[in-house]
């Protein structure tokens, strides 16, 4: 599993010209899964997210979390964080989770950290998606399952 998380001061998602999803201060974060990615991963990946302290604190140190800011989610699922781009110009997607599963897993996600008390607006899963964002600080964060554990 991957997440590219950024610190933003607003985020939304536009589909088909209707805002599906919209936040101020917080996370818009990409979703990607692999092959081997489970429920267990998804698990640990949404609480590592929630954990991360990347917002300001009063000395102007990253030290704060999302909750220290009263921060939202933006979830967006992005197969492509699986893209691999070794041979030729044209990336393969086969190590990106796809159908079925990867939706399951994206909602659970996304419910994982709604149970972590996180507010979370969302994408539309498989979708031509319309991302804006302001990226604070800029702080971009890449959480990957497989270098974490």
């Amino acid at each position: 599993m991957r997440l590219v998380i950024q610190k933003v001061s607003q985020a939304s998602c536009t589909v088909d010209d209707h805002i599906t999803g919209k936040i101020d201060t917080g996370y818009m974060v990409l979703v990607g899964f692999g092959l081997q990615d489970d429920e267990k991963i998804v698990e640990k990946m949404a609480e590592k997210m929630s954990k991360l302290r990347i917002f300001d604190d009063e000395n102007g140190k990253i030290n704060r979390s999302i909750y220290d800011v009263n921060g939202k989610v933006l979830s967006i699922s992005q197969f492509t964080l699986y893209a691999d781009c070794r041979k030729g110009n044209r990336p393969s997607f086969t190590d990106a989770l796809g159908g079925e599963r990867a939706v399951h897993l994206y909602q659970y996600f996304n419910d994982c950290l709604r149970k972590l008390d996180l507010e979370v607006e969302e994408g539309v899963f498989g979708a031509e998606m319309d991302i804006s964002l302001t990226n604070a600080g800029p702080i971009t964060i890449v959480l990957d399952s497989e270098v974490l554990w």
